[in-house]
């Protein structure tokens, strides 16, 4: 069975092309931002979103020589402020890996408010066929109400998008979620 990071990364994969620009939206440990950086290649541009010193400080480690990378310190909800103003249709992915940093401290955890917020920038700035990757945690502290939040949320999206839910049917303790939104008209 995947684990619901790798299903995000199989599914935006196909979306992604060398040159494009894409944002790793919690970039943690930098694992995802890695993995975008080889995908959009040295003329791409990934833009990377953490609240955490300390997280980027590991990140920077990983993607080191790596040019396309930016990574900025500020919260997902500051995705319109903070991106460039050119990126406007023209990021292909946004990722998210919701929750809590792991190996930190438990109680920064990301909200239903900042993502919702953070949600609705990223589907301004997104292309045609660009795909927005959203990881679930409901089991841990507050992320049972964001998991309800983002479900909520893109199943009333207007049609100019499509949005799909992945998840388990048959355990009693809340798993890893995954909702992935795509525009597919302006």
């Amino acid at each position: 069975m995947l684990r619901a990071t790798d299903m995000a990364q199989l599914l935006v994969r196909p979306v992604i092309k060398p040159g494009d620009w894409v944002v790793d939206a919690t970039v943690g440990n930098g694992h995802d931002t890695l993995w975008l950086a080889h995908l959009v290649g040295p003329e791409g541009r990934v833009f990377g979103f953490d609240v955490q010193p300390d997280a980027l400080a590991e990140a920077a480690q990983r993607v080191r020589g790596l040019p396309q990378v930016t990574l900025i310190l500020g919260g997902h909800e500051r995705l319109s402020e903070l991106l460039p103003a050119n990126a406007k249709g023209r990021i292909t992915a946004v990722m998210f890996n919701l929750g809590y940093l792991p190996g930190a401290d438990k109680s920064i955890v990301t909200t239903a408010i900042t993502t919702l917020t953070a949600i609705k920038h990223g589907l301004n700035y997104l292309a045609i066929g660009g795909q927005i990757t959203l990881v679930l945690y409901p089991g841990h502290f507050r992320g049972a109400e964001e998991a309800a939040a983002v479900r909520v949320h893109a199943a009333q999206l207007p049609g100019d998008f499509t949005a799909a839910h992945y998840g388990w049917i048959n355990t009693l303790r809340p798993g890893p979620e995954l909702v992935v939104i795509e525009r597919v008209r302006e």
